[in-house]
């Protein structure tokens, strides 16, 4: 083949980093790989070529240092499309996966083009790496740096947040969509979003590693560098660089952070089943854990594979991955996805100071993000409360399920109700951590939404092929009377208009209770105008309706979403509910009240062995915080999670206080919340009355 590209030996440039880096005269490749006798560089003109235009051989002799490949081509830039092609041992029993015929993705690529396509062979081609350049004008960008008591997260999905007609934006399930959706998040009022993985995934699962249904979230990474190619409204190669630079200018500059939710656990190639298309044919052993002497993949992540995440090579190219969201792309923090992976050691078992995790922590250019963990795996690690690290805040799957059963009305959760309140300190107070490591949430993507929750009592799963099979069995919902929506059902008007009350009345507690908590509240997009997933609790491959942001819901329900967003305002205002450090009863606060203090519906001390599901909470200013705003200071909430109505009596350290009603559960609105906190007073005798299955916040003039 006639050499267009003239090759510049690189033996003595110094190694700075793996993938392909572009300069004024060309650019240099460099890629790991141990085991490979060979490697070549596939170059292409079009982003439709099935064929390179040509191929550049590197000698081992000269092209390799130690294990590394490298070699710079004169000549080229940004937008050179290019694969890799790897010679190597093929010997599956030892996990050894070296194909000759294999077209490989770089595993550092800052952008893939094209999609996968077939070939006379019948080995799969996988899309094409671009090499893309860095001249984005930031415009003085900074990061925001909210301390996470700040913090109000609403997790997205960036595609189904605008893919809906009902979005009526330009660009549709795009990053320059959820751009002009900016002015709503800001009326919400939230501070970060946290953004589903926009990495590069494939869409359909390449070679049969799944039966072929979408691949709607994002959770199977194809390259961990590169925004994902689907997000982007231009066609032109490698736009989706600028536009996802352009979607983090533009939150930053409407006041929100944005969160990544990474995948680095697992990844699209599967088990031994599964395709070759980019680890596992360059250093497959160690890129993954293997088992069986190689032969089989420990499958930690429920996906198929794991990824090696403590081997010194994978845990460099893990840190590479942070640093290049965090630089390039000016990202403020980092969910990480079945996080108790990355504690796994090189043997699998879990290592309580995984080099990982320290690194992380420890990396200076790391330092300012925010680090959240999911604490847990799908081979049974369950580390929340016991992450490692001051640094790491952790989704709190227990505030999950201990505010979903007491407000179910599960008995025994008056305790573990006042707890998550207070911020977990049984989870996070041992490790010197405080409420900003408790990301509380009620629901997350995975799950049923806010809606589903209150009005299904199983899943209903049917629509993705697996028999009702998959998703969480344990979900604490309930659906009062009537399995799905009430309109068009066979009950009459009466009962209808019940089993509707008490769903919304339950929507606005989960609410109310979420944005009154210590710690950092996460909600999802759709949550605060009844978003449904017609019950289904795991719709990952659902690229249509069931999944996507109805925007109709937010004009039909149009006065919860105000609720929502005079909660949030709320919060923001008001330092008592957002503490650095728990709140602790023997400690003073405003006016010689404790910090925390806890009554039982006669307003005498919470009996925490009684099984009623009543209680009230005194939260006090601290009398240092010189923060006190127009929200005012002390604040009692009532709550009142027994099915029937029950009387209240305000407890004595109440004082002679004038307590305004800011918030009732159980009113229609707009009496529901009062955001300009002139709400009605409470009666001078502190006698109360609490409909069934209600909460209500009064707050101290």
């Amino acid at each position: 083949m006639l050499m267009r590209y003239p090759r510049v030996r690189s033996q003595f440039r110094p190694v700075s980093t793996c993938g392909a880096v572009a300069t004024e005269k060309g650019v240099e490749f460099s890629v790991y790989s141990r085991s490979a006798t060979g490697m070549r560089l596939l170059l292409y003109d079009d982003q439709g070529d099935r064929d390179p235009s040509e191929i550049i051989h590197l000698k081992p002799r000269h092209d390799r240092f130690g294990d590394l490949w490298r070699i710079f081509v004169q000549g080229i830039g940004h937008g050179q499309l290019y694969h890799l092609q790897v010679d190597g041992p093929f010997d599956p029993n030892r996990g050894l996966w070296f194909d000759s015929g294999r077209r490989l993705i770089d595993p550092y690529a800052q952008a893939l083009v094209g999609d996968f396509l077939p070939s006379d062979d019948g080995v799969i081609r996988p899309p094409k790496c671009i090499v893309v350049g860095d001249d984005f004008d930031w415009s003085n960008d900074r990061r925001l740096g909210y301390d996470f008591t700040e913090l109000v997260i609403y997790e997205l999905h960036v595609g189904g947040f605008t893919r809906s007609p009902s979005s009526e934006v330009k660009h549709p399930g795009t990053y320059l969509g959820l751009i002009e959706k900016i002015p709503y998040l800001n009326s919400l009022g939230v501070t970060a979003v946290e953004l589903m993985p926009v990495h590069e995934f494939p869409i359909l699962s390449p070679e049969g590693v799944s039966s072929g249904r979408p691949n709607y979230w994002g959770y199977d990474p194809l390259a961990f560098f590169a925004p994902h190619r689907g997000y982007a409204a231009s066609g032109e190669p490698g736009a989706q660089v600028r536009e996802f630079k352009q979607m983090v200018q533009a939150l930053h500059q409407a006041g929100i952070e944005v969160i990544l939710d990474v995948v680095f656990n697992h990844t699209c190639e599967g088990n031994e089943l599964g395709p070759i298309l980019s680890l596992k044919g360059l250093e497959n052993p160690v890129y993954y854990l293997l088992a069986d002497g190689g032969r089989k993949y420990h499958n930690f992540s429920g996906c198929g594979n794991t990824v090696n995440c403590n081997h010194p090579v994978v845990r460099r190219m893990i840190i590479d991955c942070l640093r290049h969201w965090v630089l390039t792309y000016h990202v403020d923090g980092f969910r990480f996805d079945l996080a108790s992976i990355l504690c796994r050691g090189r043997d699998g078992h879990l290592d309580p100071s995984a080099p990982l995790i320290e690194e992380i922590v420890e990396d200076p250019i790391l330092a300012p993000v925010k680090l959240i963990a999911e604490a847990w795996d799908a081979a049974g690690a369950y580390q929340v409360g016991s992450f490692w690290g001051v640094r790491w805040a952790e989704w709190n799957g227990r505030y999950r399920d201990d505010v979903r059963r007491f407000w179910r009305g599960d008995a025994h959760m008056l305790g573990p109700m006042a707890t998550r309140l207070a911020g977990s300190s049984d989870l996070y107070e041992h490790s010197g951590r405080g409420p900003r490591a408790s990301i509380n949430l009620v629901t997350a993507h995975d799950g049923f939404p806010l809606n589903d929750l209150v009005s299904y009592r199983e899943k209903h799963n049917e629509a993705n092929g697996e028999g009702n099979r998959d998703g969480d069995n344990h979900n604490y919902s309930e659906n009062y009377g009537w399995e799905g929506p009430v309109r068009g059902a066979p009950l009459d008007p009466a009962a209808r208009e019940a089993i509707e009350e008490i769903r919304l009345r339950q929507i606005k507690n989960f609410w109310a209770t979420l944005l009154l908590s210590q710690g950092v509240p996460m909600v999802v997009a759709g949550d605060e105008c009844r978003r449904t997933q017609q019950g289904n609790n795991n719709a990952y491959c659902q690229d249509n309706a069931i999944s996507w942001f109805d925007w109709n819901l937010v004009r039909e329900h149009r006065e919860l979403v105000r609720f929502c967003q005079g909660l949030i305002r709320f919060r923001r205002q008001q330092p008592t509910i957002r503490r650095r450090s728990f709140p602790r009863g023997d400690h003073h606060g405003n006016g010689g009240r404790p910090e925390v203090a806890w009554f039982d519906s006669a307003g005498q001390p919470a009996n925490w062995e009684s099984n009623d599901l009543l209680l009230i909470c005194l939260w006090t200013r601290l009398p240092d915080d010189e923060t006190l705003s127009a929200a005012g200071g002390d604040l009692m909430l009532v709550l009142n999670a027994t099915p029937d109505t029950r009387p209240f009596t305000f407890p004595p350290i109440a004082g002679n206080d004038r307590w305004r009603l800011f918030v009732d559960t159980a009113a229609k609105a707009p009496h529901d919340i009062f955001p300009s906190l002139k709400g009605p007073y409470a009666p001078k005798s502190g006698r109360l009355i609490l409909k069934p299955r209600s909460l209500r916040c009064y707050l101290s003039e």
